[in-house]
């Protein structure tokens, strides 16, 4: 990644919220804010004026909610969205943001969510290579109920036969989909590194020829999967 800083903006109608966000990406020394508004008006004069990477808008606001105004870019930059309601969520993910934090936002919350989006920008595929694209989402069956689980939650999946089991930090969903075909819906951004294992890259902490970290998790590299995963998440 380049090392230049990364331009933010944050949107928020209340005055404590811009400067408690404000307050966190000081503690991160690559990040710079740019402007912090109070409204969508402002923060478009800004957008119209000044590069900027990386949106923090808050969703509820007089006038034009945070996620009408982000529809309405024609080249908008990564959004984290913030609001006080989980409500909203499912609108969040739908426009393919970075992350969705629930106020008040820690620190430690924050961090992982910028975290995320250094890694996805830190991450181009290797030279000539087209992947599918990841999507937002994706609905599972899981105790006869169809759930939508983001795919930025997940860390890896663990085939059994017929059925497969998504790990992500809060909880395993088991679903009777094998391995093969949910890697096939899950897209770019999940790697195949064993028979029984797929690993979402975004989320990948550290990688050996033989095994592959996640948080406090590793995961067997297979033989068969060793060059072609290796290339994919940059390990040797």
């Amino acid at each position: 990644m380049s090392s230049s800083k990364v331009r933010c903006v944050i949107v928020d109608d209340e005055v404590l919220a811009r400067q408690l966000l404000a307050g966190h990406l000081e503690q991160l020394p690559q990040f710079e804010l740019v402007a912090s508004c109070a409204n969508a008006i402002d923060a478009s004069r800004i957008l119209g004026a000044e590069p900027v990477d990386l949106l923090f808008l808050d969703i509820e606001m007089p006038v034009i909610k945070g996620t009408d105004f982000y529809r309405s870019l024609i080249r908008p930059p990564a959004v984290v969205f913030t609001t006080a309601y989980r409500d909203y969520a499912l609108d969040g993910f739908d426009l393919e943001a970075v992350d969705y934090l629930l106020k008040p936002i820690t620190f430690p919350r924050f961090f992982r969510a910028v975290e995320r989006f250094l890694a996805a920008r830190s991450r181009p595929l290797p030279q000539g290579r087209q992947a599918p694209s990841t999507p937002t989402a994706l609905f599972v069956r899981v105790d006869r109920k169809d759930l939508r689980i983001a795919c930025a939650d997940i860390l890896f999946v663990k085939g059994l036969k017929d059925y497969a089991r998504i790990h992500t930090a809060e909880r395993i969903y088991t679903t009777k989909e094998t391995l093969s075909c949910l890697g096939d819906r899950l897209g770019g951004d999940f790697v195949r590194i064993h028979r029984s294992f797929i690993v979402n890259r975004l989320r990948v902490t550290a990688v050996t020829r033989h095994e592959v970290e996640l948080a406090d998790v590793e995961l067997p590299v297979g033989e068969a999967f060793r060059e072609a995963a290796l290339i994919e998440l940059g390990g040797g």
